[in-house]
């Protein structure tokens, strides 16, 4: 986990941790399991950089269907750091005063109320009208799919390298 702090473009990022907690996330490694990795290996690696790849154009709608969905799991991963299968209010409270963390003109108590809105906002999506004595436990996988409908996640999570020079230099 160390080797993260020497890449330059992740040392101002306000969700570093969750990043890097990402990246030995059994759940994110395929390994079906719950917990850390102690260390990742070159394959664990590339496991989690594919769910940044960019869609091929010749997919069709049911690897197109499944590639969004790993994508979105590996996000929801991010958000549901007790692994119960949940994001809970406080874990989604949790990341948006992260996120916002580097804001200096907004309070703490801004970032709560901006978390507790979205958290209505998804329960009425999910859920739709609740009664007084409801109570929503928390966004479940389902939910987030269906927050996450009609989003473009498939194009915008993915990693561009820049200034690659495909041509071998061989002469």
């Amino acid at each position: 986990k160390e080797n993260f702090d020497s890449i330059p473009d992740l040392e101002f990022n306000p969700i570093r941790g969750k990043i890097v907690h990402a990246f030995f996330d059994k759940r994110n490694l395929r390994q079906e399991s719950d917990g850390l990795a102690d260390e990742i290996n070159f394959e664990d690696f590339l496991t989690i950089m594919s769910y940044f790849r960019p869609i091929e154009m010749n997919m069709d709608e049911e690897q197109l269907d499944r590639f969004r969905k790993d994508k979105l799991k590996f996000l929801f991963h991010m958000y549901d750091s007790d692994h119960d299968g949940k994001i809970t209010l406080q874990e989604y409270r949790n990341v948006v005063e992260e996120l916002l963390s580097g804001n200096p003109h907004l309070e703490k108590e801004s970032a709560r109320s901006i978390a507790d809105g979205a958290m209505m906002e998804a329960a009425s999506i999910c859920v739709g009208q609740m009664g007084p004595d409801q109570v929503y436990e928390g966004i479940t996988f389902e939910d987030f799919l269906k927050m996450w409908q009609g989003i473009d996640i498939e194009t915008k999570m993915h990693v561009r390298f820049l200034n690659v020079d495909t041509i071998a230099h061989c002469y």
